[in-house]
């Protein structure tokens, strides 16, 4: 009767070349090819349906909207397509540009309901960072981030009210936001 392997040698065994196999996987990645993120903004002329599937610009701080209320605030741009985190000094700290979804809320004041940190959007993309504010025509309004950097135009038909933004701009407005933050909608 041949001898019997004891099981701790099996896993010894079996986690050594585990550590092996990711180790030479790390070493090709680390040669492979390297994708790179390029910036889109959108353009004046672009569609409201039309969205670029590259991260939005971040630019410097544009001058918060006059007449969007005083505090620590977000203020979202129907018009310009721009959020702008405003703080208790109505200094705005960051200010970055979006993507629209095909339901937008109307001009004036709400609050942040609700944060989630991440889930499947109406238009079938991964998401995170989601704060909703607002409901509309059966939709929930609210500021997300894809997962996955991209900001595709909802799918033929769709109707959604997500408010698209880069991966890093999703950060800062999570970490922004708490409930109930006021969130000013401006034309």
């Amino acid at each position: 009767m041949p001898a019997r392997i004891p099981s701790w040698a099996w896993v010894s065994g079996l986690t050594a070349g585990a550590v092996v196999a990711v180790a030479v996987l790390a070493v090709q990645a680390e040669h492979g090819p390297h994708p790179t993120a390029t910036a889109a903004r959108p353009s004046a002329s672009a569609s409201t349906g039309a969205h670029p599937s590259a991260s939005p610009k971040r630019s410097a701080p544009a001058a918060v909207p006059t007449g969007s209320g005083a505090g620590r605030r977000i203020v979202y741009s129907l018009g310009q397509h721009r959020v702008w985190l405003v703080d208790a000094s109505d200094k705005a700290g960051r200010s970055f540009t979006v993507w629209p979804g095909t339901v937008s809320p109307d001009p004036g004041t709400y609050s942040v309901s609700l944060r989630r940190e991440s889930t499947t959007g109406s238009d079938g993309v991964q998401i995170e960072h989601i704060v909703y504010f607002a409901a509309k025509s059966g939709h929930s309004i609210a500021f997300s981030n894809a997962v996955d950097g991209s900001s595709p135009p909802p799918a033929s038909g769709t109707s959604t009210g997500g408010i698209r933004m880069g991966k890093a701009d999703g950060a800062a407005l999570w970490t922004f936001t708490s409930t109930p933050t006021k969130v000013t909608v401006v034309k």
